[in-house]
């Protein structure tokens, strides 16, 4: 079918890329070098034929645009993009194939392989992704909606005003959040249950939630077929698009309006939201992956690319392990992830990113990674994205690069992780770098001019063991993958206190407990920006499972009757976060490294051993350390107090002597983990008096927090 003769079309213009509204129609824009003909292709049903077949004539710049009247917001769409095959040349276009705009705002639904239908080969032939699949897949295609930015009513939002050094991180999955029947929410697994339960956030103390991917994902083939799905969704589709079953979906496009919401709620209660986004790949797999959008739209321009001598384009580089990767030494590609970022702050108020294997993103065309490569210096001029959140996990698939990035990015410190889990699991030889990490890895970030707040730190993610697990399985137990176990890490770092997996032990489940609080403390006492992850403070399990990306049921989701049986975890949580903004030493932005900030005669830190001399840093053997913090001159409601934590995780107990304190002051205690639930920890003002002797009796795998004043 072609324009109807009553439809009226224009060039257009050329920016901005995409569906954009305009008083006379929609201005449709879509880039592709490689093409030798586009074709724009309306729709009144999401899984009807084409209403109008309309080809794109204007071409300017690589990009090829119409203005379209008559129509407007809801208007559904896609494309056929026309040029050569030739795939060992990486040139993989199919007229037979819609195409998902990669602007696309919003998508009709979920994108499924019906009959390997959204294949552009035939997966039969010998040759497979060399021959050419004729068939129309248009009908099961999802189709990009039209969108109208200015239709929501965001009722005065703003950012909330929160110091990076202040920030603290709650990690967790929008649906996973509310998606169990015990969270009794009206719309769970939503952008609307997630509001409902913002009051629990607000209760623990968090102010910034950091969500796994919302972006439109695909759910591939292989997970499916073994009857799981991409629970997480890193495997992005359209990078534009709201995940549509997070909505409700009670009209085209309501995901948009309810991720709206979710934000400004947030923003309301004084939560920022940060987005877990994955620009380092697309859905679209290896070269015998589905052709959804950017493969059929340009594919050489957007991937990076390789193969043997005569085939120097059939396949694809590789070091997010996913199938594929972005090429982003392209300044087109660059463009989309810019356009993609600009938006999400500006039409969908959103306050930072964390970046998903950012090292691809700063490879360069040989696969060095480089902190000046083009995408870090396009963020870094930016007036928009250079003062929002910038988070990066700092390692892909061929290299490791914590500590590397631009001086304007924060970073996942998976140094600290390690190291925090080495030290309680009892390892040797881990006393040096638990100091280095406790105050703030200033050899990883202080010599390019960033604070220690750039440093992340975080002892569980969504990527590994929960807390609870961490503290009860020695190995992983990835049954339930259907992998026979050999996906997911084997390096967790973990103890699981004598028993594995789950035991009616009192004894294992109250050392598991006292493990799970030292934990908690040093995630939150530490110099840096802490990230707890969602969840941890329902002490939930996923069974031992350390890779559950495909478990979107019970091992995932959080059960909130757990709240109430283990309710001491909770309390332990939200009691050492209020000590944090209760004794602003714990946010300082600089790194603690023993000089005299305040001209008072007293180092910012002091570390000790068990008799006020130097720790054994060296020592292999050594497993406990004691360092004091100077508050003197903080401005606080506390007045002058200084802090002492002792660390113990041998299994003796250790005997720490107190440093002297001014004529009048004395030592209070303030958290034990060792002592029973409702004892361990308490805030300045109901803090215990200690014995006037100068010890301190620390019992084996514990932390204490003292205050002086």
């Amino acid at each position: 079918m072609t324009a109807g003769a009553d439809r009226k079309l224009s060039p257009g213009g050329i920016v901005p890329l995409g569906a954009t509204l305009t008083p006379g129609g929609v201005n449709f824009a879509l880039y592709s070098r490689n093409a030798s003909e586009v074709e724009l292709l309306l729709f009144d049903d999401p899984a009807g034929d084409p209403t109008d077949v309309i080809r794109v004539e204007a071409r300017n710049r690589d990009i090829w645009h119409v203005l379209v009247h008559g129509v407007g917001a809801g208007q559904l769409y896609g494309y056929r993009v026309k040029g050569p095959f030739d795939p060992a040349r990486g040139l993989r276009f199919n007229p037979a194939k819609l195409l998902i705009d990669p602007y696309a705002k919003a998508l009709t639904g979920k994108a499924e392989n019906r009959d390997n239908l959204l294949l552009a080969y035939d997966p039969a032939d010998p040759g497979r992704d060399l021959s050419l699949d004729g068939r129309d897949d248009a009908r099961i295609v999802p189709k990009a909606i039209v969108v109208d930015d200015g239709a929501f009513d965001w009722q005065g939002d703003a950012t909330p005003d929160i110091p990076l050094e202040q920030l603290l991180i709650y990690e967790v999955h929008v649906k996973g959040f509310t998606a169990h029947r015990s969270s009794g929410v009206a719309h769970p697994g939503t952008y609307l249950g997630f509001v409902e339960k913002i009051p629990h956030l607000q209760r623990l103390g968090v102010n910034a939630v950091e969500l796994l991917p919302v972006h439109e994902h695909y759910n591939e083939d292989f997970l499916k077929q073994r009857g799981l799905t991409n629970y997480w969704g890193y495997n992005s589709l359209a990078f534009f698009a709201p995940e549509i079953s997070y909505g409700t979906c009670s009209g085209p496009g309501c995901q948009v309006a309810e991720f709206k919401t979710m934000v400004r709620e947030l923003h309301r209660a004084g939560i920022k939201v940060i987005l877990d986004v994955v620009y380092n790949h697309t859905a679209e797999g290896n070269e015998l992956g589905p052709t959804l959008s950017l493969r059929g739209i340009d594919n050489p321009t957007y991937y990076a690319l390789g193969g043997p001598a005569g085939q120097p384009g059939r396949y694809y580089l590789n070091f997010t392990g996913t199938g594929n990767e972005l090429d982003l030494a392209r300044p087109a590609v660059i463009r989309l992830v810019m356009d993609s970022l600009r938006y999400w702050v500006c039409q969908m108020h959103v306050d930072g990113f964390r970046f998903d294997l950012a090292s691809v993103l700063g490879r360069d065309e040989d696969g060095t990674f480089r902190a000046n490569a083009g995408f870090f210096d396009a963020v870094s001029q930016d007036p928009v994205l250079s003062r929002v959140t910038l988070i990066a996990e700092p390692w892909d698939l061929g290299t490791y690069q914590v500590g590397n990035f631009p001086i304007d990015w924060s970073e996942w410190n998976g140094r600290f992780r390690d190291t925090v889990r080495r030290f309680f699991k009892g390892d040797p030889g881990q006393l040096r770098d638990l100091g280095a990490r406790l105050t703030g890895s200033a050899d990883l970030y202080r010599d390019d001019g960033r604070a220690a707040y750039n440093s992340v730190n975080f002892v569980t993610c969504h990527d590994g063991f929960t807390l609870r697990d961490l503290v009860s399985y020695d190995g992983k137990h990835n049954e339930a993958n259907g992998e026979g176990n050999r996906d997911g890490s084997d390096d967790n770092n973990s103890w699981n206190c004598g028993v594995e997996g789950e035991t009616d032990d009192p004894a294992v489940n109250r050392l598991r407990r006292q493990q799970a609080k030292n934990f908690i403390s040093h995630l939150l006492f530490a110099a840096g920006t802490p990230m707890i992850l969602g969840g941890d403070e329902f002490y939930r399990t996923q069974r031992g499972n350390n890779n559950a990306y495909c478990q979107d049921n019970e091992i995932s989701w959080f059960d909130w009757r757990e709240l109430e049986s283990n309710g001491e975890i909770l309390a332990f949580f939200r009691a050492a976060i209020a000590l944090t903004r209760r004794c602003t030493i714990l946010q300082r932005r600089r790194f603690l490294d023993g000089g005299d900030r305040e001209g008072d005669g007293v180092p910012d830190i002091v570390w000790y051993g068990n008799d006020l001399t130097a720790p054994r840093w060296d020592d292999p053997q050594a497993r406990s350390v004691a360092a004091q913090l100077d508050g003197s001159a903080e401005r606080s409601e506390l007045g002058p107090y200084r802090l002492y934590f002792i660390l113990n995780a041998s299994a003796a107990l250790q005997r720490f002597a107190l440093p002297l304190l001014a004529p009048g002051a004395a030592w209070h205690r303030l958290v034990d983990t060792s002592l029973p639930a409702g004892e361990e920890i308490v805030l300045p003002g109901a803090e215990v008096l200690l014995d006037p002797n100068d010890y301190y009796l620390v019992n084996p795998h514990s932390t204490v927090v003292l205050i002086g004043r």
